[in-house]
This record gives structure tokens, sequence and C-alpha cells, in this order.
């Protein structure tokens, strides 16, 4: 099985390890058998035929390959010790295949042959791809429940996940406030106490965008042969915080007569400094000098960073966050950001962003996948 993400928690290393679910799907499907190891070829996958009298049937099974698959899935990184395998650590590897990276849509290929139990030997014709997806995630809900199998394809025997892989999207959550996150949200989003200034964060996004040599945003232990790198996309957004429980003059100023969600006047309540319509406060005031209902917490303002290129330098989105808030807070300035980007140096950049803020959205391949 080999991963599609890279950089940010060693999650693009291949590894091999054999696919053996034994699962079924609720509704019971046919079973998946034990798959062939992982990236071998159909022709060591079968091994050595001794000559001699076959059946006819054993004779057609044995032209059947193990199918390869590509397997999109979706985990909540809290309780995993990172994406590769690691001795006595629960691992994404380890459950299918960074500590506390999350993922949207991660990606890895493997290879499955259908081995019939009846007739010990025998190859059988692949599974269809919904009846893989069906059941690995009734083995996955069984268990932990906190990663699950979005999409899988049959592929070429040659695909391969990382490699094939035309582009990436990461995101990472900041929350702004002084005061301390939800319990729901303390491990989706790096918490920063400060107000975060917007214009200058983007500023600073203009200057990192393009072509470059990153080795000033590459963590010691990246294995890249170059630190030059393209980065297509650096962007910081205010959105709505994900857990948004909209107050009663807010519901009545985001419907429209169908019911539906009136963007615009959904934005027009987050003003720019985050405050009116009680949608979002940053001052330090308790709940009641802010005319807060007893009980009602305050909300933060909620940032998504947004990077894209092919590929990334080891923790090279998570520093380049830790820039951006360094900048948002007021601590560098864009003429720092210039300095730290030509200094070439590990060290020139300021400590990284915590991994549970960070989320890979998206894998992207040729339309043909």
């Amino acid at each position: 099985m080999s991963a599609a993400s890279s950089d940010s928690a060693k999650i693009a290393t291949a590894s091999r390890r054999p696919f053996d679910p034994s699962l079924a799907d609720p509704s019971r499907p046919s079973k998946l058998q034990r798959s062939s190891q992982s990236d071998i070829s159909p022709a060591d996958a079968e091994g050595g035929e001794e000559a001699g009298a076959e059946s006819e049937a054993m004779a057609g099974a044995r032209l059947y390959r193990a199918q390869r698959y590509l397997v999109a899935v979706e985990y909540d990184g809290t309780r995993f010790s990172g994406s590769q395998q690691q001795p006595n650590q629960r691992t994404v590897v380890g459950v299918l295949e960074d500590a506390g990276v999350h993922a949207l849509s991660n990606v890895c290929h493997v290879d499955v042959e259908r081995i019939s139990k009846r007739k010990p030997g025998e190859v059988l014709p692949p599974h269809d791809p919904e009846v893989v997806k069906c059941a690995v995630n009734h083995f996955l809900h069984k268990n932990e429940g906190d990663i699950m199998v979005t999409d899988v394809r049959c592929v070429a025997p040659d695909f391969h996940a990382r490699y094939k892989a035309l582009e990436r999207t990461y995101h990472y959550r900041l929350l702004s406030g002084p005061e301390r996150p939800s319990i729901f949200e303390k491990n989706s989003a790096w918490h920063i106490p400060e107000d975060l200034n917007i214009q200058a964060m983007k500023k600073a996004c203009n200057i990192l965008v393009g072509h470059h040599d990153f080795s000033s945003f590459r963590a010691f232990g990246c294995q890249a042969k170059s630190p030059v790198r393209t980065l297509d996309e650096l962007t910081v957004t205010e959105v709505f915080p994900v857990m948004f429980f909209p107050s009663s003059l807010e519901r009545s100023e985001m419907e429209s007569p169908d019911g539906s969600l009136v963007y615009s006047r959904a934005s027009s309540l987050m003003g720019s400094s985050g405050e009116g319509s009680d949608v979002s406060s940053t001052s330090g005031k308790s709940a009641c000098e802010n005319g807060q209902e007893f009980g009602k917490r305050l909300r933060h303002r909620c940032f998504v960073v947004t990077a894209r290129a092919q590929s990334f330098l080891y923790h090279q989105v998570r520093l380049m966050v830790g820039l951006l808030k360094a900048v948002g807070i007021g601590d560098l300035t864009t003429a720092d950001v210039e300095r730290i980007l030509d200094a070439k140096t590990m060290t020139a950049a300021p400590p990284m962003a915590p991994a549970y803020g960070l989320y890979l959205d998206n894998v992207k391949y040729d339309p043909i996948v």
C-alpha cells in the first residue's frame, strides 16, 4: 500500500504491507480475501507454476491477476501516532495501510488478489470497487470508527498513488480569540489568543507563492532531494466556525423565503473586525459585560489557510502557517518573511504550527482515474 499525500506528517512515504481485511459488508456481499503483497508485480504474485495436469477451471482462473485499487480515506488524526507504520503505535498505515493530522481525502493504492476459500489456489475475478469500499468500512466501523473509506476505483497495475498525483491541497484552521476553545474544537484547530491581522497575513502569502527554494520551510528529516517547490496557492480566508449555531437574529437574516442560506447576508454578519450581531467577539470583556446570555460562549473568529502544490517538503505547510501566525499577531513583518525565505536555512522560520489544525483536503489525478 502506498499513500499519496506528502510532507506534513510523512504521509507520503510509500510502505508495503499485506492487505488482509477478512471483511464483510452488513448486506453481506462476497467477502474480500487475503490480498497479495502490495506493489508486487502480477508474475511475482503468482509465483512459479509446476507443469502437470490441472483442471480447465483452474487454468482459466490463473488468468486473473491482482487488481490494483485507488482508495480514498478520511480520518480524524487525533488518536493516530502518524500515518506510517510504527512499532506499538496505532497509525493510519497500521489500520489500513502525521501524528494528529486529519484528512478529508487521503489516497493510497493497494493490490488485492481474490483467492477462493473453497478451492485453495484458485484466483477469482476481482471484486467490484463498491464491494471493497463497503467491506473495508464495515471492518473499520466495528473498531475505532475514526477512519473511513470514501471512494474506491480500479486503476492500472502500474498506477502509483504518490507519484501520479498532479496536485495536493491542504487546509489549516485557526481560531482567534481570548477564550479557550470549546472541547469540540480543541483537536481540530490551532487556538490563537491574540487578534490576527488578516491583511498582513495575505501580503505574506503573496511573497511565498511561486517557484522558490523553500529550505527555510523544511523540517529536519526531510528526505526530498531538492528544496525547490512551486507553491501554486497560499491564501488565508475568514470563515464561519464549524460549530456555528445561529442566534434568533442570525436565523432571520441568513434565510431566504425558501429556507436556503443567503451567503451575502451571512457574510455581512461578520464584520472586518469579527464583531457585530453577537456573532463573534475577540475582546477581553466578560460575557456579562458584552451582554451575553449566561452560559453562552463568545465565538472565536475562524481562519482557514489553504496551500496547494504538486508536492510539499516535510512539514512545509505547518512551518508556513507558523510564519503566517507570527505575521498575523505582529511579531514579524512582510520584510521578515522575505528575509526568512531568502535565508534558505531550516532554522530561519519561527516554530511550526501544531499538527491538529492541518487537513489534507484533496489529491488530484489525471481525469482518466
